[in-house]
């Protein structure tokens, strides 16, 4: 018995390593296509003039995050890890506004602060025996609130609400770092028998985890950031 759990636990361990692995990969290709673009004026201005590139991007970051779940058990896994860092790549160059905007001292501090809070939630949602289910589901019904006050702030440009909004999103994000490692960890007790999607899984909890990674360091940059102009 203890040999089995020893195992098990061996290769739930490799699994996450694996998931924290091609997590860390995405968010390097996210911040480098972020900064070339950043320090690139001539692309950036032609992108950020140009309103359907722009929404046109927004639109496939939105399909990618839909398609890549929905179609995962019908998709080799080379294609999952191809469309998975094409997305990386399409956010970064999203997010390159950042770096244009933002002093890079204030970036590089947001970044460590993220990495901080993660790995500590992600630790807790490692090794916790409670049962945070019930608060990934709250977060989740907070998620959809917070985008349809961020939709109406757009309208209200309130400076204050934004600041609220930016806090909750922090509290939340946070809060389902530690549900999703729990869950990702789950789904690797139940998929590891399955080598065939054992790779795929390790790609999907790698964007679960990615995403709860770059929403912290949004919200959280509305606080710490420092902007060139000011």
């Amino acid at each position: 018995m203890f040999s089995n759990n020893y195992e098990l636990d061996r290769k739930v361990s490799s699994f996450m390593a694996g998931v924290y692995g091609w997590m860390s990969c995405a968010l390097a290709i996210t911040a480098g296509v972020a900064y070339y673009i950043a320090s690139t004026p001539s692309i950036f201005i032609y992108i950020y003039t140009h309103s359907a590139i722009v929404i046109g991007l927004l639109i496939a970051q939105v399909g990618l995050a839909i398609a890549i779940p929905a179609f995962l058990n019908r998709m080799s896994f080379v294609t999952a890890l191809a469309l998975f860092l094409v997305y990386s790549a399409i956010m970064g160059v999203t997010l390159s506004f950042i770096f244009f905007e933002f002093t890079h001292a204030s970036i590089l501090s947001t970044f460590l602060t993220t990495s901080l809070m993660f790995a500590l939630m992600s630790a807790y949602g490692y090794v916790t025996e409670a049962d945070l289910t019930s608060i990934g589901n709250i977060c989740m019904m907070m998620v959809f609130g917070l985008v349809i006050a961020m939709i109406v702030n757009m309208f209200l440009k309130s400076a204050q609400f934004d600041y609220i909004l930016s806090g909750i999103g922090v509290v939340v994000f946070v809060l389902l770092t530690a549900s999703d490692t729990q869950k990702i960890k789950q789904m690797a007790h139940h998929m590891l028998s399955d080598q065939d999607m054992v790779g795929k899984v390790t790609l999907l909890g790698a964007l679960i985890l990615y995403l709860d990674f770059i929403n912290i360091f949004i919200f959280l940059l509305r606080f710490m950031g420092s902007r060139r102009n000011e």
